[in-house]
């Protein structure tokens, strides 16, 4: 599995994404919220004692994709996928997605699109590109189902071509899909000389592919920044970032903006009861706004190697704005 101690051409028949020039001011900031809960451990049946991350949930919040190189797999380390009858049950256990979507490479940090008939992730399967050196990075990949009850109806995955892709290692994907803007973005991750890690976003264009890539600059430091997730509005994006004045190796922080067409805020550190003194990473906001997922190498009530957790906050309904 990618190792985070250190540091498209789209093809589906029949997909067409029409996008429209829309007034982006009217979409302003939603309430703001209690303090994050301390963050609980899914438990051995979504843990193991092996490396288990990249959390990713269906907007009903019943189903959980992630990754894990747990024995039994197709490769190096696999896509699964749990579900759940209701937000109060507890996960059931995972199931690989199977050799349509995983390879004998790795398949890591999935991310499953709002409209939920794409999964995005990254991987170094035949096709990614390679450094001078040669050595294989790891590209951005998507596929697609008609079918989003049916988490085996995925099609084989496409490389997202080079205006995403480049032969760095390109990384923890997120499509930010708001409907009532026509608006598509991919935010990743891409390996850079000077900082290690920076955020770029890229635009979908009309006939379904993504635009050349640009970096995000209000979320990006001297240091790492990585895996931008954003809320179902669009107005709240978490990170992790080893920038100064985290707790750890590598620190959960949030931004937000009023409206889609705005900068980002400086980005603010979740703060101790959150983030540990290990790596936090892979944030994922579920579409309540009230629930974010992650994982973290903390040892203290985990199952060994990377766990994926959740924390919790509350609407407070007598404040608005950030």
């Amino acid at each position: 599995m990618y190792d985070l101690r250190r540091s498209f051409l789209v093809a589906v028949a029949g997909f067409a994404v029409v996008v429209t020039v829309f007034p982006l001011s009217h979409i302003t900031a939603h309430s703001e919220f209690s303090g994050w809960s301390a963050p609980d451990n899914l438990g051995p049946v979504i843990n193991s004692a092996f490396d288990d991350a990249g959390p990713s949930l269906s907007n009903d919040r019943l189903s959980l994709y992630f990754s894990s190189n747990r024995p039994g797999g197709v490769g190096l380390a696999d896509i699964f996928v749990s579900h759940r009858n209701s937000v109060d049950d507890p996960w059931g256990p995972p199931v690989n997605l199977g050799d349509v979507v995983n390879s004998p490479a790795d398949e890591a940090t999935p991310r499953l699109s709002r409209s939920e008939h794409w999964l995005f992730f990254m991987s170094r399967r035949d096709g990614s590109q390679s450094n001078a050196a040669g050595v294989v990075g790891f590209d951005i990949y998507a596929c697609y189902r008609e079918n989003v009850y049916d988490d085996f109806d995925w099609q084989p995955p496409v490389n997202l071509g080079p205006n995403v892709n480049s032969n760095s290692f390109d990384q923890s994907p997120f499509l930010f899909d708001n409907k009532g803007a026509h608006l598509q973005q991919l935010f990743f991750t891409r390996t850079t000389l000077i900082t290690g890690n920076d955020i770029f976003v890229s635009n979908r264009l009309p006939d379904g592919t993504f635009g050349p890539a640009t970096l995000v600059e209000e979320l990006n430091s001297t240091l790492a920044d990585a895996g931008a997730a954003l809320s179902l509005d669009g107005l709240e994006v978490f990170l992790y970032s080893r920038r100064p004045h985290g707790l750890g190796n590598s620190d959960l922080w949030t931004a937000t903006r009023d409206t889609l067409s705005d900068p980002w805020s400086t980005p603010v550190n979740l703060g101790p009861l959150v983030n540990s003194v290990d790596l936090d990473f892979d944030p994922y906001i579920a579409s309540d706004g009230e629930t974010l997922y992650f994982t973290s190498t903390r040892t203290t009530g985990g199952f060994g190697g990377q766990d994926i957790w959740v924390t919790t906050r509350t609407k407070d309904t007598g404040k608005s704005g950030h």
